[in-house]
C-alpha cells in the first residue's frame, strides 16, 4: 500500500478501510484494513506494516490462542485472548511494533 494511502488504515477511511478482513494466523500477516480478525493457532511473530509511518492495528484472534510476538517485530510476546482485540502501535523509528493488550 502506498504512503499516499495511509488514511485507509487511520481514523479518517476511504471506503476500502472501513472493512474487516479475516486471515489464517501464520508467522507473518500482512493486514490492509484497520481491523483484522485472525482464525487459527499459529504463532505470530512479523506483520508487515502497511504504511511507513505510525499507525495503529487491532487483531482479534476468532478461534483461540495465538502467541504474538516471537522473534519478529513485535516488542513484547502477549497470548490472545478469544474475541479480545489487542492494538498493535506502530513505531517507525524503530521499525517496531507495540502491544497494547488487556492482561
Amino acid at each position: 500500500m502506498s504512503n499516499l494511502n495511509w488514511q485507509e488504515i487511520g481514523q479518517v477511511q476511504n471506503e476500502a478501510g472501513k472493512g474487516v478482513r479475516t486471515i489464517a494466523s501464520a508467522t507473518s500477516i500482512s493486514p490492509t484494513t484497520p481491523l483484522t480478525k485472525l482464525t487459527g493457532a499459529v504463532a505470530l511473530a512479523t506483520v508487515v506494516p502497511p504504511v511507513d509511518g505510525a499507525h495503529v492495528l487491532y487483531l482479534v484472534s476468532t478461534d483461540g490462542v495465538i502467541v504474538i510476538g516471537v522473534g519478529g517485530n513485535i516488542l513484547v510476546g502477549y497470548s490472545t485472548v478469544q474475541n479480545r482485540p489487542i492494538a498493535l502501535i506502530y513505531d517507525p523509528l524503530q521499525g517496531k511494533y507495540y502491544i497494547n493488550a488487556v492482561v
